[in-house]
Protein backbone atom coordinates (compact mmCIF):
# COMPACT_ATOMS: atom_id res chain seq x y z
CA UNK A 1 0.00 0.00 0.00
CA UNK A 2 1.48 3.73 -1.03
CA UNK A 3 0.00 6.95 -0.48
CA UNK A 4 -3.44 4.91 1.07
CA UNK A 5 -2.00 4.95 4.87
CA UNK A 6 -1.53 8.97 4.74
CA UNK A 7 -5.54 10.17 6.32
CA UNK A 8 -6.56 12.99 8.01
CA UNK A 9 -10.03 14.38 9.29
CA UNK A 10 -12.68 14.77 7.03
CA UNK A 11 -12.01 17.71 4.38
CA UNK A 12 -14.95 20.39 4.25
CA UNK A 13 -14.27 20.49 0.49
CA UNK A 14 -16.73 17.96 -1.34
CA UNK A 15 -15.31 16.19 -3.87
CA UNK A 16 -16.93 14.47 -6.99
CA UNK A 17 -14.26 11.44 -7.98
CA UNK A 18 -15.73 8.72 -10.48
CA UNK A 19 -13.55 5.16 -10.57
CA UNK A 20 -14.01 3.87 -14.34
CA UNK A 21 -13.26 -0.18 -14.91
CA UNK A 22 -13.67 -1.57 -17.78
CA UNK A 23 -15.58 -4.93 -17.88
CA UNK A 24 -13.05 -7.91 -18.23
CA UNK A 25 -11.42 -5.37 -20.24
CA UNK A 26 -8.56 -7.88 -21.85
CA UNK A 27 -10.82 -10.51 -22.46
CA UNK A 28 -14.28 -8.25 -23.75
CA UNK A 29 -11.87 -6.86 -26.70
CA UNK A 30 -10.18 -10.76 -28.12
CA UNK A 31 -14.48 -11.57 -27.80
CA UNK A 32 -15.06 -7.80 -29.57
CA UNK A 33 -12.21 -8.88 -32.21
CA UNK A 34 -13.09 -12.75 -32.38
CA UNK A 35 -16.99 -13.31 -33.05
CA UNK A 36 -16.12 -16.71 -32.22
CA UNK A 37 -15.12 -16.17 -28.67
CA UNK A 38 -18.69 -14.32 -27.98
CA UNK A 39 -20.25 -15.82 -25.33
CA UNK A 40 -17.80 -18.55 -24.66
CA UNK A 41 -15.77 -19.02 -21.37
CA UNK A 42 -12.32 -17.19 -22.25
CA UNK A 43 -9.18 -16.57 -20.68
CA UNK A 44 -6.01 -14.11 -21.59
CA UNK A 45 -2.58 -15.94 -20.58
CA UNK A 46 -0.74 -19.27 -21.26
CA UNK A 47 -2.25 -22.30 -21.47
CA UNK A 48 1.02 -24.35 -20.44
CA UNK A 49 1.45 -25.47 -17.28
CA UNK A 50 3.25 -22.59 -15.85
CA UNK A 51 1.32 -20.58 -17.09
CA UNK A 52 -1.60 -17.95 -15.33
CA UNK A 53 -4.61 -16.38 -16.07
CA UNK A 54 -4.19 -12.87 -17.11
CA UNK A 55 -7.98 -12.20 -17.63
CA UNK A 56 -11.37 -14.10 -17.64
CA UNK A 57 -14.48 -13.27 -19.58
CA UNK A 58 -17.70 -13.16 -17.18
CA UNK A 59 -18.45 -16.28 -19.15
CA UNK A 60 -15.27 -18.07 -16.93
CA UNK A 61 -15.80 -16.76 -14.31
CA UNK A 62 -19.21 -18.18 -13.59
CA UNK A 63 -16.29 -21.34 -13.25
CA UNK A 64 -15.04 -19.30 -10.79
CA UNK A 65 -12.07 -18.24 -12.84
CA UNK A 66 -10.19 -15.01 -11.95
CA UNK A 67 -6.93 -13.48 -12.75
CA UNK A 68 -4.03 -14.77 -10.87
CA UNK A 69 -5.59 -18.20 -11.24
CA UNK A 70 -2.81 -20.84 -12.33
CA UNK A 71 -3.81 -21.97 -16.04
CA UNK A 72 -4.06 -25.60 -15.43
CA UNK A 73 -6.25 -24.95 -12.19
CA UNK A 74 -8.68 -23.24 -14.55
CA UNK A 75 -8.85 -25.33 -17.21
CA UNK A 76 -9.86 -28.22 -14.42
CA UNK A 77 -12.68 -25.92 -13.20
CA UNK A 78 -13.57 -24.86 -16.72
CA UNK A 79 -12.59 -27.82 -19.55
CA UNK A 80 -14.08 -25.98 -22.73
CA UNK A 81 -11.63 -22.60 -21.42
CA UNK A 82 -10.55 -21.20 -24.42
CA UNK A 83 -6.71 -19.67 -23.81
CA UNK A 84 -5.91 -16.68 -26.01
CA UNK A 85 -2.56 -15.01 -26.22
CA UNK A 86 -2.17 -11.62 -24.63
CA UNK A 87 -1.87 -8.70 -27.73
CA UNK A 88 -1.15 -5.95 -25.39
CA UNK A 89 -0.25 -3.52 -28.31
CA UNK A 90 -4.30 -4.05 -28.97
CA UNK A 91 -5.29 -3.68 -25.64
CA UNK A 92 -2.86 -0.27 -24.91
CA UNK A 93 -4.22 0.94 -28.12
CA UNK A 94 -7.94 1.26 -27.14
CA UNK A 95 -7.23 2.27 -23.81
CA UNK A 96 -5.39 5.61 -25.32
CA UNK A 97 -9.39 5.69 -27.11
CA UNK A 98 -10.86 5.23 -23.51
CA UNK A 99 -7.79 7.99 -22.13
CA UNK A 100 -8.46 10.58 -24.79
CA UNK A 101 -12.43 9.95 -23.58
CA UNK A 102 -11.95 10.68 -19.96
CA UNK A 103 -9.71 14.13 -21.22
CA UNK A 104 -13.04 15.31 -22.70
CA UNK A 105 -13.78 15.55 -19.43
CA UNK A 106 -11.21 15.96 -16.82
CA UNK A 107 -7.77 16.87 -16.67
CA UNK A 108 -7.15 15.32 -13.68
CA UNK A 109 -7.21 11.65 -14.59
CA UNK A 110 -4.84 9.14 -12.51
CA UNK A 111 -4.64 5.57 -14.35
CA UNK A 112 -4.35 2.79 -12.29
CA UNK A 113 -3.96 0.40 -15.33
CA UNK A 114 -4.89 0.34 -18.78
CA UNK A 115 -8.24 -0.39 -18.15
CA UNK A 116 -8.84 1.15 -14.72
CA UNK A 117 -8.63 5.22 -13.69
CA UNK A 118 -9.67 7.57 -11.29
CA UNK A 119 -11.30 10.93 -12.51
CA UNK A 120 -11.70 14.16 -10.47
CA UNK A 121 -14.88 15.87 -12.10
CA UNK A 122 -15.50 18.65 -9.21
CA UNK A 123 -15.35 20.67 -12.15
CA UNK A 124 -15.97 19.18 -14.86
CA UNK A 125 -14.83 20.18 -18.45
CA UNK A 126 -18.79 19.89 -20.03
CA UNK A 127 -20.19 21.81 -17.17
CA UNK A 128 -22.70 18.49 -16.14
CA UNK A 129 -23.92 19.40 -13.15
CA UNK A 130 -23.85 15.67 -12.11
CA UNK A 131 -21.58 13.51 -11.31
CA UNK A 132 -23.28 10.62 -12.18
CA UNK A 133 -24.24 11.62 -15.53
CA UNK A 134 -20.70 12.49 -16.36
CA UNK A 135 -20.70 8.85 -15.61
CA UNK A 136 -23.36 7.84 -18.39
CA UNK A 137 -21.73 10.51 -20.64
CA UNK A 138 -17.80 8.41 -20.57
CA UNK A 139 -19.50 5.53 -20.83
CA UNK A 140 -21.75 5.95 -23.31
CA UNK A 141 -18.72 7.25 -25.51
CA UNK A 142 -16.55 4.40 -24.35
CA UNK A 143 -19.44 2.44 -25.78
CA UNK A 144 -19.99 4.04 -29.06
CA UNK A 145 -15.84 4.31 -29.31
CA UNK A 146 -14.66 0.96 -28.29
CA UNK A 147 -17.77 -1.32 -29.07
CA UNK A 148 -17.08 -2.46 -24.81
CA UNK A 149 -18.87 -1.87 -21.47
CA UNK A 150 -17.35 0.13 -18.75
CA UNK A 151 -18.81 0.20 -14.93
CA UNK A 152 -18.18 3.15 -12.77
CA UNK A 153 -18.61 3.79 -9.06
CA UNK A 154 -19.21 7.62 -8.07
CA UNK A 155 -18.68 9.13 -4.32
CA UNK A 156 -16.69 11.80 -2.64
CA UNK A 157 -13.56 9.95 -2.17
CA UNK A 158 -11.35 7.39 -4.17
CA UNK A 159 -12.02 4.36 -1.39
CA UNK A 160 -15.79 4.75 -2.14
CA UNK A 161 -15.82 5.07 -5.58
CA UNK A 162 -14.06 2.15 -5.68
CA UNK A 163 -15.84 -0.20 -4.25
CA UNK A 164 -19.21 1.81 -5.64
CA UNK A 165 -18.02 0.59 -9.38
CA UNK A 166 -17.54 -2.87 -8.09
CA UNK A 167 -21.53 -2.46 -6.87
CA UNK A 168 -23.09 -2.79 -10.22
CA UNK A 169 -20.47 -4.80 -12.53
CA UNK A 170 -21.30 -5.72 -15.40
CA UNK A 171 -21.98 -2.72 -17.51
CA UNK A 172 -24.01 -0.54 -14.61
CA UNK A 173 -22.91 2.34 -12.30
CA UNK A 174 -23.42 3.41 -8.51
CA UNK A 175 -23.36 6.16 -6.24
CA UNK A 176 -22.55 6.20 -2.79
CA UNK A 177 -23.73 9.89 -1.80
CA UNK A 178 -22.07 11.94 1.94
CA UNK A 179 -25.46 10.68 3.54
CA UNK A 180 -24.80 7.20 2.25
CA UNK A 181 -21.12 6.90 2.63
CA UNK A 182 -21.01 5.39 6.58
CA UNK A 183 -23.57 3.03 6.66
CA UNK A 184 -22.50 1.68 3.35
CA UNK A 185 -19.38 0.80 5.11
CA UNK A 186 -21.08 -0.19 8.47
CA UNK A 187 -22.44 -3.58 6.48
CA UNK A 188 -19.81 -4.20 4.38
CA UNK A 189 -17.75 -7.22 5.48
CA UNK A 190 -13.84 -6.62 5.89
CA UNK A 191 -13.08 -8.87 2.78
CA UNK A 192 -14.66 -6.62 0.44
CA UNK A 193 -12.78 -4.11 1.25
CA UNK A 194 -10.06 -2.78 -0.77
CA UNK A 195 -6.96 -3.30 -0.21
CA UNK A 196 -7.88 -5.93 2.39
CA UNK A 197 -7.16 -9.51 0.85
CA UNK A 198 -7.96 -12.90 2.41
CA UNK A 199 -4.86 -13.40 5.15
CA UNK A 200 -5.90 -9.84 6.37
CA UNK A 201 -9.28 -10.93 6.08
CA UNK A 202 -9.00 -14.01 7.95
CA UNK A 203 -6.43 -11.78 10.83
CA UNK A 204 -9.35 -9.50 11.34
CA UNK A 205 -11.71 -12.40 11.97
CA UNK A 206 -9.90 -13.73 14.55
CA UNK A 207 -9.37 -10.32 16.48
CA UNK A 208 -13.61 -10.40 15.86
CA UNK A 209 -13.79 -7.77 12.98
CA UNK A 210 -16.20 -9.28 10.32
CA UNK A 211 -17.60 -5.90 8.99
CA UNK A 212 -16.79 -2.37 8.81
CA UNK A 213 -18.37 -1.04 11.92
CA UNK A 214 -16.73 -3.56 13.76
CA UNK A 215 -13.71 -2.05 12.48
CA UNK A 216 -14.65 1.53 13.48
CA UNK A 217 -15.65 0.60 17.24
CA UNK A 218 -11.97 0.42 17.29
CA UNK A 219 -9.38 3.09 18.16
CA UNK A 220 -6.84 4.27 15.95
CA UNK A 221 -4.24 2.88 18.02
CA UNK A 222 -5.65 -1.16 18.05
CA UNK A 223 -5.36 -0.78 14.15
CA UNK A 224 -2.56 0.11 13.99
CA UNK A 225 -1.13 -2.02 16.82
CA UNK A 226 -2.84 -5.03 14.92
CA UNK A 227 -1.98 -3.90 11.26
CA UNK A 228 1.09 -1.54 11.41
CA UNK A 229 0.95 1.64 9.20
CA UNK A 230 -2.18 0.30 7.35
CA UNK A 231 -3.95 0.21 10.56
CA UNK A 232 -4.47 3.79 10.03
CA UNK A 233 -5.86 3.44 6.47
CA UNK A 234 -8.23 1.00 7.21
CA UNK A 235 -8.86 3.02 11.00
CA UNK A 236 -10.03 6.04 8.22
CA UNK A 237 -11.72 4.03 5.85
CA UNK A 238 -14.06 2.37 8.28
CA UNK A 239 -15.66 5.59 8.73
CA UNK A 240 -15.77 6.22 5.11
CA UNK A 241 -13.00 9.00 5.08
CA UNK A 242 -10.37 9.25 2.27
CA UNK A 243 -8.97 12.27 1.76
CA UNK A 244 -6.46 11.08 -0.93
CA UNK A 245 -6.03 13.03 -3.68
CA UNK A 246 -7.13 11.58 -7.63
CA UNK A 247 -3.13 12.19 -8.89
CA UNK A 248 -2.70 13.20 -12.83
CA UNK A 249 0.22 11.85 -14.16
CA UNK A 250 1.86 10.72 -11.20
CA UNK A 251 5.20 8.78 -11.60
CA UNK A 252 5.85 5.51 -10.47
CA UNK A 253 9.24 4.81 -9.08
CA UNK A 254 9.19 1.04 -8.80
CA UNK A 255 6.39 -1.53 -8.83
CA UNK A 256 5.74 -4.76 -6.70
CA UNK A 257 3.31 -6.91 -5.80
CA UNK A 258 3.40 -9.41 -2.39
CA UNK A 259 1.32 -12.56 -1.03
CA UNK A 260 0.45 -13.22 3.08
CA UNK A 261 0.22 -17.19 3.02
CA UNK A 262 -2.56 -18.94 5.14
CA UNK A 263 0.29 -21.61 6.17
CA UNK A 264 4.01 -20.17 6.38
CA UNK A 265 6.41 -22.18 3.51
CA UNK A 266 9.57 -23.34 4.01
CA UNK A 267 10.71 -25.76 0.68
CA UNK A 268 12.49 -23.31 -1.98
CA UNK A 269 10.04 -25.20 -4.91
CA UNK A 270 6.87 -23.75 -3.15
CA UNK A 271 8.20 -20.66 -2.37
CA UNK A 272 9.24 -20.56 -5.75
CA UNK A 273 5.76 -21.83 -7.63
CA UNK A 274 4.17 -18.50 -5.24
CA UNK A 275 6.24 -16.11 -6.70
CA UNK A 276 5.11 -16.83 -10.08
CA UNK A 277 1.68 -14.70 -10.18
CA UNK A 278 3.58 -12.10 -8.48
CA UNK A 279 6.27 -11.98 -11.16
CA UNK A 280 3.41 -12.14 -13.85
CA UNK A 281 1.58 -9.17 -12.62
CA UNK A 282 4.06 -6.96 -12.07
CA UNK A 283 5.26 -8.08 -15.43
CA UNK A 284 1.94 -7.32 -16.76
CA UNK A 285 2.01 -3.91 -15.26
CA UNK A 286 5.93 -3.34 -16.83
CA UNK A 287 4.12 -4.44 -20.33
CA UNK A 288 0.90 -2.12 -20.15
CA UNK A 289 3.21 0.69 -19.12
CA UNK A 290 5.96 0.11 -21.37
CA UNK A 291 8.83 0.69 -18.98
CA UNK A 292 11.26 -1.64 -18.22
CA UNK A 293 13.69 -1.62 -14.80
CA UNK A 294 17.01 -2.70 -14.00
CA UNK A 295 16.76 -3.46 -10.56
CA UNK A 296 14.77 -6.24 -9.20
CA UNK A 297 13.87 -6.72 -5.39
CA UNK A 298 12.50 -10.17 -3.18
CA UNK A 299 10.99 -9.04 -0.29
CA UNK A 300 11.15 -11.81 2.50
CA UNK A 301 8.76 -11.96 5.99
CA UNK A 302 9.18 -14.96 8.05
CA UNK A 303 6.71 -16.10 10.51
CA UNK A 304 8.34 -14.54 13.64
CA UNK A 305 7.63 -11.01 11.32
CA UNK A 306 11.16 -10.51 10.53
CA UNK A 307 11.41 -8.54 7.08
CA UNK A 308 14.36 -8.31 4.99
CA UNK A 309 14.75 -7.70 1.19
CA UNK A 310 17.91 -8.79 -1.38
CA UNK A 311 17.94 -6.57 -4.49
CA UNK A 312 20.22 -6.95 -7.93
CA UNK A 313 20.91 -4.50 -9.94
CA UNK A 314 21.59 -5.84 -13.76
CA UNK A 315 23.84 -3.54 -16.21
CA UNK A 316 20.97 -3.15 -18.76
CA UNK A 317 17.02 -3.27 -17.98
CA UNK A 318 15.25 -6.30 -17.40
CA UNK A 319 14.17 -7.87 -20.51
CA UNK A 320 11.94 -10.14 -20.27
CA UNK A 321 9.37 -11.68 -17.83
CA UNK A 322 12.01 -15.11 -17.32
CA UNK A 323 14.57 -13.22 -17.09
CA UNK A 324 12.90 -11.26 -13.96
CA UNK A 325 11.62 -14.87 -13.27
CA UNK A 326 15.23 -16.35 -13.15
CA UNK A 327 16.71 -13.35 -10.93
CA UNK A 328 13.90 -13.08 -8.44
CA UNK A 329 14.31 -16.98 -8.03
CA UNK A 330 18.11 -17.01 -7.62
CA UNK A 331 17.79 -13.90 -5.08
CA UNK A 332 15.95 -16.47 -3.32
CA UNK A 333 17.78 -19.53 -3.32
CA UNK A 334 20.85 -17.31 -2.04
CA UNK A 335 18.76 -17.10 0.92
CA UNK A 336 18.60 -21.17 1.57
CA UNK A 337 18.83 -22.82 3.58
CA UNK A 338 16.31 -21.08 5.65
CA UNK A 339 16.12 -21.03 9.41
CA UNK A 340 12.63 -19.69 9.87
CA UNK A 341 9.43 -20.38 7.74
CA UNK A 342 8.32 -17.34 5.77
CA UNK A 343 4.99 -15.81 5.75
CA UNK A 344 5.15 -13.42 3.21
CA UNK A 345 6.88 -13.18 -0.28
CA UNK A 346 7.13 -9.62 -2.34
CA UNK A 347 9.16 -8.48 -5.95
CA UNK A 348 9.38 -5.53 -7.35
CA UNK A 349 11.20 -3.90 -10.11
CA UNK A 350 12.84 -0.41 -10.05
CA UNK A 351 15.56 1.43 -11.65
CA UNK A 352 13.16 2.81 -14.23
CA UNK A 353 15.20 5.02 -16.89
CA UNK A 354 18.67 4.41 -15.66
CA UNK A 355 17.28 5.24 -11.62
CA UNK A 356 18.71 3.34 -9.05
CA UNK A 357 16.60 1.10 -6.55
CA UNK A 358 13.75 2.44 -4.54
CA UNK A 359 11.74 1.58 -1.94
CA UNK A 360 8.51 -0.23 -3.84
CA UNK A 361 5.30 1.40 -4.85
CA UNK A 362 3.42 -1.83 -4.03
CA UNK A 363 0.77 -3.42 -5.82
CA UNK A 364 -1.23 -5.48 -3.32
CA UNK A 365 -1.52 -8.66 -4.51
CA UNK A 366 -3.12 -11.21 -1.65
CA UNK A 367 -4.56 -14.11 -3.04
Amino acid sequence: MTDENDQAEPSPRQRKIIHVDMDAFYASVEQRDNPDLRGKPVAVGGSLERGVVAAASYEARKFGIRSAMPSVTAKRQCPDLIFVKPRFEVYRAVSQQIREIFAEHTPIIEPLSLDEAYLDVTENLQGIPLARDVALAIRAKIREVTGLNASAGISYNKFLAKLASDHRKPNGQFVITPEMGPAFVETLPVGKFHGIGPATSAKMNSLGLYTGLDMRNQSLEFMQANFGKAGSYYYWISRGVDNREVRADRVRKSVGAENTFFTDLTELEAMVSELQPLIDKVWRHCEDKRTRGRTVTLKVKFADFELISRSRSLAGAVGSRSEFANVAAELLKALFPMKKAVRLLGVSVSGFGGEGPDEPAQISLEL
